[in-house]
């Protein structure tokens, strides 16, 4: 037995209900208490390094484990032949789709309820009302003496008038980051659930599907937890507050694990072949229309398009940011693209080993 696979059996020794629990335990509870030693003000630079890391991770789980397993199945020792069903294909295309597409609705309807992001500048006003005064100070200079103290109750008016503005405004821009770390949460909170029916799907497919699923997402939800701290911090929550919220978004980690299992169950259930392995279970006649296939079955690839879909347009958009200083840039990109492949690497080596087995 390989160290890799005496890991995984220490790590996720029960059934598959009691394994989706502890992963989804696992990628809920470690990323959290290391926010403890996080910085609030981590440096930029330093995360998306992680991110990239994680990116790679992500990626490599959705190509090397989730893919090949919604189209393929898992292999019987035996080797049976694996026929082609272009019907089937059809609809573990759909789910992916349907993954990819549910994560592009709800971060569509994030943005449109937060007014596009809102915006956060504070300092224009302050540099328009610190013109104003160096402006309205020249004109006091060239005014006479007489009339100098009227100006300056007028100016102190008008003074007064645009403080309250800018406050106002600061305010509503307050208010707009209030709300967009709110709504972060929520996101957090959807995003936790899919992880938690990945975990269960990819258990009930398979150990070996749902070990490596699990330490994807893992290495994922580090610099996911990280970042979404930061948006806290930087909104105006304090240190222990920021991480009862995030503490609080892993309960939509557990509860989809939850819904997973109910519904793998139930599928099995149906089918009157729990505690049996789905490639045996199905008849070719049965499940969604006459293709074999079960609901829980597209759990696999409604998670794989999820994962594409946080990992190519919620992440990715953000690392190709550049600062314009080419040596640091460059840098920049050598250590992301490396962190990126290390963690691509990482999930091959445990696919290869796992097919080896």
């Amino acid at each position: 037995m390989s160290l890799q696979a005496t890991a995984f059996a220490y790590l996720f020794p029960g059934n598959a209900m009691m394994n989706s629990l502890l992963a989804t335990a696992y990628i809920s509870i470690f990323p959290n208490l290391l926010l403890y030693f996080v910085p609030p003000d981590i440096d930029t630079s330093s995360l998306n390094v992680l991110v990239s890391f994680a990116v790679g991770g992500l990626l490599g789980d959705v190509f090397l484990h989730l893919l090949p397993h919604a189209f393929l199945g898992e292999h019987a020792e035996s080797g049976e032949v694996v026929h082609v069903n272009e019907q089937k294909n059809v609809l573990i295309g759909m789910g992916i789709f349907g993954g990819l597409f549910f994560f592009f609705v709800m971060d569509k309807l994030m943005r449109v309820f937060n007014g596009g992001g809102g915006a956060h500048d504070h300092h224009h006003h302050g540099h328009h009302h610190d013109s104003k005064k160096e402006d309205e100070s020249v004109a006091i200079k060239k005014n006479e003496q007489d009339g100098l103290r009227q100006r300056k109750k007028s100016d102190k008016k008008e003074e007064d008038d645009d403080d309250e503005k800018d406050h106002a405004v600061s305010k509503k821009d307050d208010n707009s980051i209030k709300l967009s770390a709110y709504l972060n949460l929520f996101a957090d909170f959807t995003h936790n659930m899919t992880d938690g029916l990945a975990m269960a799907a990819s258990f009930y497919a398979s150990p070996s599907v749902g070990a490596t699923t699990a330490v994807a997402v893992f290495f994922h939800e580090i610099p996911h937890e990280v970042g979404d701290y930061a948006i806290l911090i930087q909104s105006g929550f304090s240190k222990k507050r920021a991480m009862m919220a995030q503490f609080t978004t892993a309960i939509g980690a557990f509860l989809g694990t939850i819904i997973g299992i109910i519904i793998e169950t139930l599928a099995r259930a149906d089918s009157g072949d729990v505690g049996m392995d789905k490639e045996t279970s199905q008849g070719l006649d049965q499940g969604l229309l006459g293709t074999g296939l079960q609901w829980s079955d597209l759990v696999i690839p409604f998670t794989a398009g999820g994962f594409m879909y946080i990992a190519t347009v919620g992440v990715i958009p953000e690392l190709l940011q550049v600062t314009g200083k080419i040596q640091k840039d460059r840098r920049q990109a050598l250590a992301e693209f490396t962190s990126m492949l290390v963690g691509l690497s990482l999930m091959a080596v445990i696919a290869w080993n796992e097919g080896s087995h």
